[in-house]
């Protein structure tokens, strides 16, 4: 009897030592213990995620792919699964398992070290959110502590709904509707139960049981937990011979985006950096863009198209390298390191014969590319000569050859190259400044640099535009002669002398505004800004939106030499097609929260869609511009803006006409294959053809495009802005105008049309030999011969028969 007291006395003794021990445990480590409560509010990490106007995905950005899961979407056999492999009695125990424990403490006195840490999923969700992967026992007991006050607070089912969308399954996937995603290109409600059972796997050991590096203990550790599943009874004989045989066919699926616009996408990531900071990337933010997905796929081949047919002009360059004696092996090693450009696919020769190439790509497959791909290929000698022809395609390339080929539409392959020049195409609302498209480069793989929004360039003659506005703001009009001459300058702004002279080193005398713009006349330009003066004009052209900077102080600046984006070109040329007004670029129109929340909406500056103000009357008030998405957010209804008009509407009205000429009869001619009378455009080209511009528009589309090298060297002899640029702007003006109606502002109040003399720009007497209908300002008609004489008035037309001594060379 005394034996069994001790021993009772003695247990006793053991369970209030224990009891006392924990609670004195508890009494120390609960006041450093955090708020269970924190975790109905806890924030997941979630990417930030891009997407265009109509709601396709453009790019992901974070360090985690994680797309939370509500336990209501959770399929039940995939609960079944996780719990048959991490905590088969979730539903019964308080947050600790005891049999658990003492098991993993058997474990530690038989080896001498931690194998298993007993934990149950109540215990992992507190380890997870509030503690480290240190292994201790002081950090084991607060899990435990932990784990008892979740149990209080929290439902069984809001556990697990915190567990399966922290945990870390490997590859970036956080979360199980992330592993779908990552495995199987699928939601976690539209895999098979085999699926289910590997992705349940996954938490144990996400590196050891990943099925993409060791699918063989993947498959092992799903035939395990499919066999927990079929042993507790949740799956029947037949569910669980089906999942056995089914294979292992994970794959890596990162998330494909479904427009491609790396060069959108990086401008609305820096946006949102930013505005957020390292926030941006994890708060999980929905940016929804300006950019419609068609339109930038249009532009993306337009870009594509108009550098291979100026490339292929050009010849061939040769092979990037050169891998003859090379293995097989070694070959695809090669190819592993290479990326796509622009479309444009890396692949090695292995075979050359009569019908063409046989090579091979990255993916170690064989495919043919046909001879006739391959007859533009003439051996490049220098920017402005080729070799001969080849004749067959020993000719152009050699087995071992690293090359390029673009993949056609019906899946051949095209030999190809990538190209030396760069361009950037900029597509602008008019009526708003939403960016609609723009690409800033080949491709961004080879060179993230956004030549539509970093480069700055000489515009050339697609600047002439600009002081063409200013004249006729300064009393000149459509018709007024202007002498296209030779003239030697010595100007107060330069300290040498400067013989500027036309392209095509002709002079044609006086000629009409209009048709010195569109036979973009230099001499022209030189002299209207002459008349109006350097200062005066400067200011003038500053309200476009330029930075007085950029231009420079000179008379040159009529040719176009400032410095400027296209960015900077599109957002000018928006005053021309708009009636007038100024506009601000902008590309974030909204920014959502991860719940859904609208963060931000853009409110632009636009331009007034009524009639009062077409006539060229300010606006009465113009509210600041504040479209930039770096705004605090605000519950306050946003009040319209009205954006400010900076020339008379009539002047953009005229103008427009006038460019309109351009395509019709002058430089741009080639676009008249579009069949539209609704484009207004201007081709320009810099000295020695190192730039080549397109700018055009009707009342829909501000469309800019530059071609050139990003270290400036010459395009070659015969290449200009309207043999470069031009296709470009029309292979996408083409297709994203196609199906709408032509789109012209209404013309203006205050402006006449008059039969004009086009001989000497006046008003035409009956009789007048080809005389032409001219649109005029009314305060700026001319006079007919019979009323004004010989003589003329500050901003008239220079008579045909007087020229200023200084005109004269």
């Amino acid at each position: 009897m005394r034996l069994l007291k001790f021993f009772w006395w003695s247990f006793v003794a053991v369970i209030c030592a224990a009891v006392l021990g924990l609670s004195g445990a508890f009494l120390y480590l609960s006041p450093s213990l955090p708020s269970v409560e924190a975790l109905r509010s806890i924030q997941l990490q979630i990417p930030l995620r891009v997407y265009s106007s109509d709601g396709k995905l453009i790019a992901e950005f974070g360090e985690m792919r994680r797309s939370p899961i509500r336990f209501a979407d959770i399929p039940p056999h995939f609960i079944q699964a996780l719990l048959s492999a991490e905590d088969d009695n979730f539903l019964n125990h308080y947050g600790v398992d005891p049999s658990s424990l003492m098991r993993a403490a058997s474990q530690l006195v038989k080896s001498g070290h931690i194998q298993t840490g007993g934990s149950t999923i109540t215990m992992q969700v507190a380890k997870n959110f509030f503690l480290s992967s240190e292994r201790s026992f002081s950090r084991k007991t607060n899990e435990i502590l932990l784990a008892l006050q979740i149990e209080r607070e929290l439902t069984k089912d809001e556990i697990l709904e915190l567990y399966v969308n922290k945990i870390y399954l490997g590859n970036r996937a956080y979360g199980i509707e992330a592993a779908a995603q990552v495995y199987y290109g699928k939601s976690i409600r539209d895999i098979s139960l085999a699926q289910m059972a590997m992705i349940a796997g996954l938490p144990k050991a996400p590196s050891r049981f990943n099925p993409l590096a060791n699918p063989a203990r993947a498959k092992e550790r799903r035939d395990w937990i499919l066999g927990r599943m079929y042993k507790l009874g949740k799956i029947d004989d037949s569910s669980y011979q089906a999942a056995l045989a089914e294979p292992l066919n994970a794959s890596y699926h990162v998330p494909t985006p479904e427009v491609n616009a790396p060069y959108i996408a990086e401008m609305a990531r820096a946006e949102m950096v930013g505005r957020y900071g390292s926030d941006a990337y994890t708060e999980g933010f929905r940016v929804t863009t300006t950019v419609p997905s068609d339109l930038q796929a249009i532009a993306n081949n337009a870009v594509l198209d108009g550098l291979t047919s100026y490339d292929q002009r050009h010849g061939y360059r040769g092979p990037e390298s050169r891998l003859q004696g090379k293995t097989r092996a070694a070959w695809l090693q090669e190819l592993g390191k290479q990326r796509n450009m622009g479309g444009l696919e890396p692949a090695i020769v292995i075979q050359v014969d009569k019908s063409g190439l046989r090579v091979l790509t990255r993916s170690g497959d064989e495919a043919t590319v046909a001879w006739d791909t391959m007859k533009w290929a003439r051996p490049f000698l220098n920017t402005n000569s080729q070799g001969r022809s080849p004749q067959q395609a020993s000719d152009v390339s050699q087995v071992g050859d690293l090359i390029r080929v673009r993949r056609m539409d019906d899946g051949s392959l095209a030999f190809s190259q990538v190209p030396g020049a760069q361009s950037a195409l900029v597509t602008l609302d008019p009526n708003n400044g939403a960016i609609r498209a723009l690409v800033g480069g080949f491709s961004f793989e080879q060179s993230n640099y956004n030549r539509a929004m970093q480069a700055k360039r000489q515009p050339g003659s697609s600047f002439k535009p600009f002081v063409y506005s200013a004249a006729l703001d300064n009393g000149y009009t459509a018709a007024s002669l202007v002498n296209d001459a030779p003239i030697v300058f010595v100007d107060e702004y330069l300290d040498k002398v400067w013989r500027p002279k036309n392209d095509t080193n002709t002079f044609l005398g006086p000629i009409r505004m209009r048709e010195a713009l569109y036979k973009s006349r230099n001499l022209v330009s030189i002299r209207l800004l002459q008349s109006m003066g350097v200062d005066k004009t400067i200011d003038y052209i500053a309200k476009f939106g330029f930075n007085k900077q950029d231009l420079p102080r000179n008379l040159s600046l009529a040719l176009g030499t400032a410095t400027l984006t296209p960015m900077e070109i599109a957002t000018g040329w928006s005053a021309f097609a708009n009636g007038g007004f100024k506009i601000s670029p902008y590309l974030i129109d909204r920014i959502d929260s991860r719940n859904g929340e609208t963060l931000f909406t853009a409110n632009p500056a636009r331009v007034p869609s009524g009639q009062e103000d077409q006539a060229g009357i300010a606006a009465p008030q113009v509210q600041a511009i504040t479209t930039d998405a770096t705004a605090a957010p605000s519950t306050q209804p946003q009040v319209p803006l009205t954006a400010e008009r900076i020339i008379d509407g009539r002047t953009s009205y005229i103008l427009t006409s006038m460019l309109e000429d351009v395509i019709k009869r002058g430089t741009g001619r080639r676009a008249m294959a579009l069949g539209r009378n609704d484009l207004a455009g201007k081709t320009g080209t810099t000295n020695e053809s190192k730039d080549a511009w397109f700018s055009g528009y009707n009342a829909d589309y501000v469309t800019t495009v530059w071609t050139g090298f990003d270290q400036p060297e010459t395009l070659g002899r015969r290449e200009y802005g309207g043999t470069v640029s031009l296709p470009i702007w029309m292979s996408f003006m083409g297709p994203a105008l196609k199906g709408k109606p032509e789109h012209r502002l209404p013309e203006p109040e205050g402006i006449l049309s008059l039969r004009v003399d086009p001989v000497s720009g006046r008003a035409a007497t009956p009789g007048t030999p080809n005389a032409y209908f001219e649109l005029f300002k009314a305060e700026d008609t001319p006079p007919s011969v019979n009323e004004l004489g010989n003589g003329s008035a500050p901003g008239s037309p220079l008579p045909a028969d007087e020229a200023a001594p200084m005109d004269l060379f």
